[in-house]
């Protein structure tokens, strides 16, 4: 993992713990999984990565630093990636957690 991966997960913590998440080491950052499914996390990069509903793509494509995440050259369906100007606040990263949570609640459990 790296630096910018580790103070992303560092934010992110304390705003995830009233929820029942688990966290756990994946794309080169963490991961933190609702009831086995991942709802949002960190990039190796340091970004924020996002579980999305892929409906509803081009939606969460149109917020502040939002962009299509890839695996290699694969989009990877149902995340977006964001870069630091969308994660610039714990506000921001609310919203950001609020959007993930949503969908990933709507996910039958793993």
């Amino acid at each position: 993992m790296s630096i910018a991966s580790d103070e992303l997960a560092a934010r992110l913590r304390p705003l995830l713990a009233s929820r029942e998440l688990v966290e756990k080491k994946m794309f080169g950052g963490i991961g933190f999984m609702l009831r086995g499914n991942m709802a949002i996390g960190t990039t190796a990069k340091g970004e924020l990565l996002v579980r999305i509903n892929p409906a509803k793509q081009a939606e969460a494509l149109d917020r502040s630093g939002a962009y299509q995440m890839h695996m290699g050259p694969r989009p990877m369906t149902g995340f977006i990636a964001v870069d630091a100007t969308g994660t610039s606040d714990d506000a921001a990263l609310n919203r950001w957690i609020a959007y993930a949570l949503g969908f990933a609640e709507t996910l039958p459990p793993k």
